[in-house]
């Protein structure tokens, strides 16, 4: 999705190659998604807007604290947003991109029930 999104962005800046772009410090912080599966069982009975509200402030806290690590541990944040927007905190979050996560909390919902459909409890 990320490479996608970046994708998008550079079409939208006038590079009809669409590159995408991804950092090598995000393949473990996608492995952190396998911890949201037990939040997504324990939420299942909430309404749709608050569950969203829900994925916007757990994802909002993963990309604040792995950018924050990585930030002290290296001296650089890969994704630095500083001057980028005013929307942005610390340079590591954008805070003008939660209708993005709200609607990517909610997907992932769907990719997750589809999965345990027809893959993990597949006989």
């Amino acid at each position: 999705m990320e490479i996608f999104w970046t994708g998008l962005g550079s079409l939208v800046k006038g590079d009809v190659a669409l590159r995408g772009f991804s950092y090598l410090w995000m393949f473990p912080i996608y492995g952190l998604a396998i911890g949201l599966e037990p939040v997504h069982d324990r939420i299942r009975h909430l309404p749709w807007y608050i569950r969203g509200i829900i994925w916007t402030a757990f994802i909002f806290g993963i990309e604040f604290v792995t950018g924050g690590l990585i930030s002290l541990t290296v001296g650089k944040i890969p994704w630095d947003y500083s001057g980028a927007t005013r929307c942005s905190m610390a340079g590591l979050i954008r805070t003008d991109y939660a209708p993005v996560w709200f609607g990517v909390g909610l997907l992932f919902e769907q990719v997750d029930d589809f999965l345990r459909k027809k893959v993990y409890f597949k006989k």
